[in-house]
């Protein structure tokens, strides 16, 4: 057989989840696959770290390079950190396979918790999310952009430009860091949607490399970051979105609790609703909600 190509950003951290695709690939098909290859890219969005994503091409800069690779074959498929791919697809991709979720929360680096932050502590972040939860439970704060991968964050952190700043735990433990922060109890901040997911995207109509990652697909996962990003396609959000969510499944139930907010924190609107884990209802109810619910600082940002 030939070789079996993984496209992934390079780095560090896309490099370790791509290898983790690359294991459970060896893995569940030994004699089958024999020789996978990760082929690294360098993205417009790791280009581009002085400027906030919604100023420069929002989250399709993690993934155009990708997308063109897989289309012209040049790759067999991409793996993607599935909080970074934009719900509006190219036709000609799907996605294949979701590996098991790790953890959802966000981690603190710098201080014990949000509440002991210095009164006008820096926090840097480039999520509009966590921007606006920040502000929201802690208005003194001053929210500037950070940007770069993992390591650069960290070093900047260690070098005095902020007090502080918000990493993903899922992220923070794949790359072995599971002594950096502190996490976040949920009802303070609920994650991005589909953080913590790896994806893995293929041709459509490439059945056979279809059928080879369907094998290391996560059901459940895969359920709750479809419904995730239904959710989002139906609030027809952006980069500029300050918009949370989080699906879980117990039993035949899935559960998706969302959050909008305004840019500055102060307004809030948060619904939970819970129904069959395939198909359209649940983020079809929790989208409405949320939209009839929102006031005009938080309708303006989404579908409203």
């Amino acid at each position: 057989m030939p070789k079996f190509r993984l496209g992934t950003r390079g780095s560090p951290l896309a490099l370790t989840q791509a290898d983790m695709v690359r294991e459970a690939l060896l893995a569940t098909h030994a004699g089958v696959l024999d020789d996978v290859e990760i082929v690294p890219m360098r993205t417009t969005g790791d280009r581009v770290q002085d400027r906030a994503l919604a100023e420069v091409g929002g989250k399709a800069l993690w993934t155009k390079e990708l997308d063109r690779a897989l289309l012209a074959g040049e790759i067999d498929c991409a793996v993607h950190s599935m909080k970074d791919v934009e719900t509006v697809r190219p036709h000609g991709i799907t996605i294949a396979a979701i590996l098991a979720r790790a953890d959802v929360r966000d981690r603190l680096v710098g201080a014990a918790s949000v509440e002991a932050l210095r009164e006008g502590a820096v926090v840097g972040t480039s999520s509009p999310r966590r921007a606006a939860q920040l502000r929201r439970l802690r208005p003194d704060l001053r929210i500037v952009l950070f940007r770069g991968n993992v390591e650069t964050r960290l070093a900047k952190l260690a070098a005095g430009e902020v007090d502080a700043t918000i990493l993903a735990a899922a992220g923070l433990e794949r790359l072995r860091r599971h002594d950096v922060g502190v996490a976040i109890p949920l009802d303070a901040m609920l994650p991005a949607p589909a953080q913590g997911a790896v994806g893995i995207e293929c041709r459509r109509d490439d059945t056979h490399t279809h059928m080879l990652l369907a094998r290391i697909d996560d059901p459940q996962t895969h359920a709750c970051v479809l419904a995730e990003r239904q959710l989002l396609a139906l609030l027809q959000a952006d980069c500029h979105s300050p918009v949370a969510a989080l699906a879980t499944i117990e039993g035949a139930i899935l559960t998706l609790e969302a959050e909008l907010l305004s840019a500055d924190g102060k307004q809030r609107v948060h619904c939970q609703r819970s129904g069959a884990p395939l198909g359209p209802a649940v983020p079809t109810a929790v989208a409405r909600d949320l939209l009839a619910d929102a006031p005009p600082e938080i309708g303006k940002l989404f579908g409203g």
